[in-house]
This record gives C-alpha cells, structure tokens and sequence, in this order.
C-alpha cells in the first residue's frame, strides 16, 4: 500500500529542495563578485553606485553586472535603494570586502569552483573508498584556506591565543623551537617569525601548492628565522626538541592523525605544549546536527573535501569534518603519551582552541 501524500507537505519539501539549488547559485555569485572586485569597489564607493558606475569602476560590461547586482539584491547580500542603485551596509563591507578584519568571509568562496569541481572524481571515491587530497583543489585551492584563516590569525592570534597559553609567549620572546604542522600557504610561521625574532619557526604541509606560496612570501619577507618542508622528506625531529608544536584545523583532514600526534609527542621537550585548533564538534551525528546551525554545510564540506583528503590513502582514518570532537581529541592525545588536555576560553564562531602538554 502506496503512503499518502500531503499536497500541503509536498509543496513545501520542494520549496526547501530549490532552496539549496538557489543557495548554491548564490554562492556561485558571490564568488564572481570578489573575484571581478565588485564588493571591494562598491566598499570603497561608501555610497549608493547604479551598475552603469560599478561596471565601469570593474572594468566589466552593465548588463552582466546589472543581473549579478539583481540576483545579489534578491538574496539580501547586497542592498536596493529602488532608483537602479546598490550598496553594501556596514556589516556586508566587512564580510565581503575588507580582508584585513576577522570577519572576512570570502575564503571558502575563492575555492568554490575547485570544492563544486570535485564533484566529477568523488563519485569514484564512493566506489573505491580512496579520496583525493587538498592539492586535487589546485593552486587556488590553497590561496582559499589561507584567505580563510588570515585574517583572523592577524588579528588574535599572537594577542589573544598565544597568551592563553602557560608560559608559551615568555619561551618565545627568548628563544624557542616551534613547529607548526599543517601549516598551509605559511601565514601563521610568517607572523609567529616576524613577531618573535629569537624564536625558530618550521612549517610542515604534504600540499606542494600550498608549500610554494609559503616560500614565495618567506623569500619576499626576509625574514631568516622560518622554513617549510614537506615532512615526507624531512618530518618533525623525534629528539624531544622543541618547545612547541602548532596545528591549525587541520588534524581531522589528516590520513593519519594518531601517527601524527604521536609524532607531535615525539618531538615535544617534557616542558613542551601542543596547541591544537580544530573544528567545535561534538560526539554524535545527533549532537551535531540538534546543535550546529551549520552542520549540513560541514558534513557537504566534509564529502568535498576534508573528508576526501582524511580518506586519501587507502587506510586512511576519515575522521571528516566534524570528526574530532574534544573527546576524542583527548582520547587520541592520552593514546599518544600527552598527560594534561586543557580548552582554551578562546571564542570563535567554528574553531575550538586546546593546549595539550606532555
């Protein structure tokens, strides 16, 4: 016997299915406005602008600007004055187009053609369980997580993280031996270098695209007290030699993880800390759906990306993007010799912050 279909119930299922596909094109045009500068320009205009203005101030042709600017409006991204002009409110400037504030939020749509691009090979994936890594995202892959997370490391990462940490900035100031593994296109490195000169800073990243920007911006910061490898030819020492070791939001896209913490420990003095940042989550699929507004986006992300990259080696772990929870990032450091986990009272709408110690 066929269920009974509520006409009412059906409408609304498929309001809800075209409103991802709306979402989705969206995101498609709001990647085209950072790209093609037309927030940054509609930012510094600080006044209403008619697309006739904001395609001459961009170089582009009106009738294309003038359907972006209605999809734009529609979608109440930017706003509508009802004369043919359009503008940004104070808060849309900030997002959209000041890269130096840590609310900026054009990182993940930099990337949005590569991530929406790995739709054509994850379906192998499902077959085969064997997922792709982060430079199957290409170079501008790599420029996308590092517009993602600068701005705010700029802002609170040496004012606000690194003190929260037991005795870590005085070690700094004198001298220390820090590591930061997975550390990306090298921003954190950059301005942990240039802020505490004494120290040495190496960054570690199995991403040849991201490795070559770090280098790029290290040649062009002279700065002398920072390196990069990539730690499948030169890996963390396992002498108990450093003082800290750094991982930003990036042990749950690992292959490996526990071999990496286990590594992490390995090369720690007694005295040592872990600063490990990665994603709030919690324990179960439940938890996380009842209680993260975001959580479809994340577990999307997840397939895309961070999870594909967990699963990118046949024995992979896959913990996915929602997958290390501060239970069992505890569970996996106490595996690996740590003795004392500890949650930073550090606020920030996706990351939780944890100082681990030998």
């Amino acid at each position: 016997m066929s269920a009974v279909v509520d006409p009412d119930k059906l409408k609304l299922y498929s309001f809800q299915l075209f409103t991802k596909l709306e979402g989705a094109v969206t995101a498609g045009m709001i990647h085209l406005g950072d790209q093609l500068g037309l927030y940054r320009v509609m930012r510094e205009a600080g006044r209403p602008l008619s697309t006739t203005e904001l395609a001459a101030a961009t170089d582009t042709i009106e009738r294309w600007v003038r359907e972006w600017a209605f999809n734009q409006a529609a979608a109440r991204m930017i706003e509508s004055h009802g004369d043919g002009t359009f503008s940004l409110s104070p808060e849309a400037a900030i997002v959209l187009a000041d890269q130096e504030h840590p609310a900026f939020g054009m990182g993940m749509f930099h990337r949005l053609p590569q991530t929406m691009k790995a739709l054509e090979h994850v379906r192998e994936s499902f077959r085969t369980g064997v997922g792709h890594d982060y430079d199957s995202h290409g170079p501008e892959g790599a420029v996308g997580i590092e517009r993602s997370f600068e701005p705010w490391n700029r802002a609170f990462l040496v004012p606000v993280v690194l003190p929260a940490l037991d005795g870590v900035v005085a070690k700094l100031v004198a001298g220390a031996k820090v590591a930061d593994v997975g550390c990306g296109a090298g921003s954190a490195v950059l301005l942990m270098a240039s802020t505490f000169p004494e120290s040495t800073f190496t960054g570690y990243d199995i991403s040849q695209f991201a490795l070559d920007r770090a280098r790029t911006k290290l040649d062009s910061s002279g700065l002398r007290n920072a390196s990069f490898h990539d730690p499948r030819n030169q890996g963390l020492p396992g002498d108990g030699s450093l003082d800290v070791v750094c991982t930003f939001d990036c042990i749950h896209d690992m292959a490996h993880p526990q071999e990496v913490i286990e590594a992490i420990r390995a090369s720690l003095k007694p005295d040592g800390t872990w600063l490990l940042v990665d994603i709030k989550a919690l324990d179960t699929f439940e938890e996380n759906m009842r209680k993260n507004p975001m959580a479809s986006l994340m577990y999307g992300i997840s397939v895309l990306s961070c999870m594909s990259s967990a699963l990118s080696e046949p024995d992979g772990l896959g913990l996915g993007t929602l997958g290390l929870s501060e239970n069992r990032a505890r569970e996996m450091s106490a595996a690996a010799g740590f003795t004392r986990f500890t949650k930073l009272d550090v606020d920030h709408s996706v990351n939780s912050f944890y100082e681990v110690r030998p």
